[in-house]
């Protein structure tokens, strides 16, 4: 038996198992389960690992395990999945849950012991099999907005516990209302028999009825891509949400087809292979490609699956199809004839210039200036780019961001002598479409500030010498606190940003929440017994560049009878 047909056999069994199951797997929400963002629709960065269900634009909501389970991993973050738990299941799949307010309160007190004991906030939390177990239907959480969420909403994924690979949790086959036909708003030809100007046509789409779309009768000639811009929605949500299924056929032969039944997480690492960068960089729009021009696969998309690009011959007749469909079953067609006209020749083909400073993947390259180094590593480009770069005495203008990264680069900068070992204002910083400075995160090594993190763009050399400012919110100096549940305060940096704080009340340290969307720290009063009445408050904070402040007040609360 094959490595290919034991996986596959793997997945299907998987798929079995997860079957079965759904049938009986209690909805994450009580709540009418309304969605804002679907299995594998293309994000940013990546291919969304789950569903994001709406919460009414309001946290709280109790949050359950879908199947009794095992809790196996919890994260604290403020960035990405903020604070979320991963439970393994009995049929071999594990249930995550994401941007939750706060835990249910037999995981919080766990989850609290252990940010006590290694005096962080930021924590990942691993348990052993049946260490901390839950109920089908127990409360696990309360939805929220934490991490990188950009408005209340539960984040729900399925996975492969073996692997960790993402399955579609549609197939747990909740109540989703769900009558409405993907839409397809913008069809487009790319000519590509010229790799290296890849000219986009808009196809005016006319409705034929309901579910079908048609165009005007095209003439094409030799290679040719298509790309979509599209959406599904469901009956009760209003948001723009990914396509399960798409499909090309030319004459009845498939050309390329994809479903998002399972996607890898480095499927996320080719993502702008998949659109067109340069539309979507410079006119804001994410237009998906038909077809790979470029030798990269996906797991949704093998290498050696069909790659869309089609030919048209002269004096032949062509039927384009493309469909469309949602999880539901709900479809959309475009149905489109073409006509090949005349063959291009080499005559007369354009003879495109090699550009003088044309960037190969395989390649790596070192820029030196004056007073910068730019170091591109291979690929860190997916196809060759004419790389643009120059430098003045402390600008440095780097490439084009038309072209879509693999990776990112190094670039330097020399700064010039510090007075102190300890405190370095100089630091690189990165123009924004606002023509303002943003912080880009360096290191200081032998009079250089390096950093690892280079996109296309235009870069400075700057300076950071301003401290963080640190801002009570709901107390004063030498206030009676005794009916207060919660100490809250504002941390805010002008420039770098906040790299860490520490808080301590009379010597001992205190969980303080960190809430970067509004700059809160937040300290629960439940948390610790003082045995005094005078509180000693101490915060410091330090931002990315090495700037710190410290804010002292003393306090007062009723203090806990101790017990002897």
């Amino acid at each position: 038996m094959t490595n290919n047909i034991k996986s596959s056999l793997g997945i299907a069994l998987l798929f079995l198992s997860f079957f079965i199951s759904a049938q009986e797997a209690t909805p994450p929400l009580d709540i009418p389960l309304l969605l804002s963002g679907n299995f594998g629709e293309l994000r940013g960065s990546h291919f969304h690992a789950g569903l994001d269900i709406k919460t009414q634009g309001l946290q709280g909501f109790p949050v359950k395990s879908i199947l009794a389970g095992s809790i196996r991993r919890i994260r604290v973050t403020v960035t990405g999945y903020g604070k979320a738990l991963y439970i393994d299941h009995a049929n071999g799949t594990t249930s995550v849950y994401a941007h939750l307010q706060k835990f249910a309160p037999k995981i919080e007190k766990i989850i609290k012991e252990r940010q006590y004991k290694k005096e962080q906030f930021l924590i990942q939390s691993y348990f052993k099999t049946n260490e901390l177990t839950v109920e089908q239907g127990e409360i696990i959480g309360y939805s929220g907005n934490t991490g990188g969420s950009l408005g209340p909403h539960l984040h729900f994924e399925i996975r492969d516990t073996k692997t960790q690979t993402p399955l579609n949790p549609l197939k747990l086959e909740y109540d989703i209302q769900d009558t409405q036909r993907p839409v397809i708003s913008g069809l487009y030809r790319y000519d590509l028999n010229y790799p290296r100007q890849k000219k986009k046509n808009d196809i005016r789409l006319i409705r034929k009825n309901d579910s079908t779309y048609t165009s005007s009768i095209q003439s094409w000639s030799g290679k040719t891509g298509i790309g979509l811009r599209m959406y599904d929605r469901q009956d009760l949500s209003y948001n723009k949400n990914g396509v399960y299924k798409i499909a090309l056929r030319l004459n009845g032969k498939e050309m390329i087809q994809y479903t998002f039944d399972k996607i890898s997480f480095d499927d996320g690492k080719y993502i702008n292979t998949l659109i067109d960068y340069k539309t979507y960089t410079t006119e804001g729009i994410r237009i998906q490609k038909l077809f790979r021009d470029l030798p990269y696969g996906f797991s949704f998309l093998p290498k050696d699956a069909p790659n869309g690009i089609l030919n048209f011959e002269a004096g032949r007749s062509y039927l384009l199809q493309i469909s469309l469909e949602d999880f539901h079953g709900n479809k959309t067609y475009v149905e489109s004839y073409i006509e090949g006209n005349r063959e291009i020749t080499t005559d007369n083909k354009k003879k495109l210039q090699i550009a003088e400073n044309t960037v190969k993947p395989e390649l790596d390259y070192l820029f030196e200036f004056e007073n910068q180094e730019v170091y591109l590593p291979k690929n860190t480009f997916f196809e060759p780019v004419d790389f643009k770069i120059r430098a003045t005495k402390d600008t440095l203008f780097v490439g084009s961001k038309e072209d879509a990264l693999q990776r990112t680069f190094e670039i330097q900068f020399k700064t010039p002598e510090v007075d102190s070992l300890e405190t370095n204002p100089w630091c690189i910083a990165n123009l924004n479409k606002k023509k303002k400075l943003d912080y880009v995160y360096s290191v200081a090594k032998d009079r250089k500030r390096i950093s690892k993190g280079g996109t296309p763009g235009i870069y400075v050399l700057s300076q950071d010498t301003l401290a963080p400012s640190i801002t009570p919110l709901n107390f004063k100096p030498k206030q009676w606190l005794s009916n207060y549940s919660f100490l809250k305060l504002k941390i805010e940096d002008d420039f770098s940003g906040i790299k860490s704080y520490r808080g301590t009340i009379n010597g001992q340290w205190i969980l303080l929440e960190h809430e970067p969307k509004n700059n809160t720290l937040t300290f629960a009063f439940e948390d610790i017994d003082f045995d005094q009445s005078q509180l000693n408050f101490k915060l410091e904070v330090e931002d990315q560049q090495g700037n710190s402040s410290t804010y002292e007040t003393t306090i007062f609360r009723k203090a806990k009878l101790v017990k002897k």
